[in-house]
């Protein structure tokens, strides 16, 4: 094929890419603001998760040694992006374990 078919066809091709994405983005946007208005409008959006944190110590010897400390509460937001400050809960709960490297 000529190579003017391959020009032509990606010329054509880019405001739609470009419409598409801009779409994507307006939805997107649309999202958050709905999530947001339900998170202020919500009598109680917070939530409270237990957080094992486990302390990784470096040793000699190239060696990292695992102590586990004491469970805390992390506050968590009923919403499907971060806000108030707050991580949503859905992704706390799945990472309970967090790890602090010294």
């Amino acid at each position: 094929m000529p190579a003017a078919f391959f020009r032509a066809t990606a010329m054509d091709t880019a405001p739609i890419v470009r419409r598409i994405a801009t779409a994507i983005a307006i939805l997107v946007c649309i999202l958050y603001a709905g999530d947001l208005i339900s998170v202020k409008l919500r009598h109680d959006p917070l939530s409270i998760v237990q957080i094992n944190k486990i302390y990784a110590v470096p040793q000699k010897g190239g060696k990292t040694e695992f102590d586990t400390g004491d469970p805390e509460s992390q506050t968590c937001v009923n919403s499907i992006f971060s806000h108030l400050g707050y991580s949503p809960c859905w992704y706390v709960s799945r990472h309970r374990n967090q790890r602090v490297n010294y």
